[in-house]
């Protein structure tokens, strides 16, 4: 039987700024139903291997393909079929926060919108706040709304950086049991955390960065 082709696959990644090498020869594969955490200290390179692999930051060498497609933003593909939260999200400051969620769904094609975007509202308990602008939510709200505008979108690969930042621990248990059912159902998931319940709670391999790249089961 054939290999499946894995939803990421990344080759001897090499990313430096200036004469500080951040990453050397970093691998990975995820298959569909995996969930990979990226943990470590701050500056061991979590948030730089997570740009790379959204096309946000584009490495000194190696390769970042999607399902064997290589990693482009502006790749109509990559665009589709990636969902990313990685930094606070630049929303626009003149639409409300159903309006974000509206347009972000009718802009991917998802069938049936307004139940979705109604869906996901409830999820992230944001319903109250659907007609607030975003910078007059609080930061945990904008961060369940940055979540928001990736569940509500088609995804067959998400990328996460520190997802449990402002959330507090109703929220951070909610996430866990959120992205253990995207996982079951299929999702590929790589995420960088500090949050060790979330960690144990979601992946299914930890690669701890530093020093040396230490995988673990």
């Amino acid at each position: 039987m054939a290999r499946r082709t894995p939803v990421l696959k990344v080759t001897a990644l090499k990313k430096a700024f200036g004469p500080v090498v951040i990453i050397d020869g970093f691998n990975l594969e995820v298959a569909a139903g995996e969930a990979i955490a990226l943990t470590g200290r701050n500056g061991a390179g979590k948030s730089t291997v997570l740009r790379c692999l959204v096309g946000a930051d584009r490495p000194d060498s190696g390769t970042i393909q999607v399902e064997g497609v290589a990693v482009s933003e502006t790749n109509p593909q990559i665009r589709r079929d990636v969902a990313a939260v990685i930094d606070d999200l630049d929303f626009f400051p003149d639409l409300s926060v159903v309006e974000h969620l509206d347009l972000l769904a009718r802009a991917h094609g998802v069938p049936d919108p307004d139940h979705a975007v109604d869906e996901v509202l409830h999820e992230v308990q944001l319903v109250a706040q659907s007609g607030q602008l975003p910078p007059t939510l609080s930061s945990g709200e904008r961060r369940r709304l940055a979540l928001a505008t990736a569940f509500v979108r088609p995804r067959k690969l998400l990328i996460l950086d520190e997802p449990e930042q402002r959330l507090d621990v109703e929220g951070v248990a909610w996430l866990a049991d959120r992205l253990v059912a995207e996982r079951n159902r299929g999702l590929a998931i790589v995420m960088a955390s500090h949050e060790p319940s979330l960690v144990e709670k979601v992946a299914t391999r930890v690669i701890r960065l530093g020093d040396r790249a230490r995988v673990e089961a």
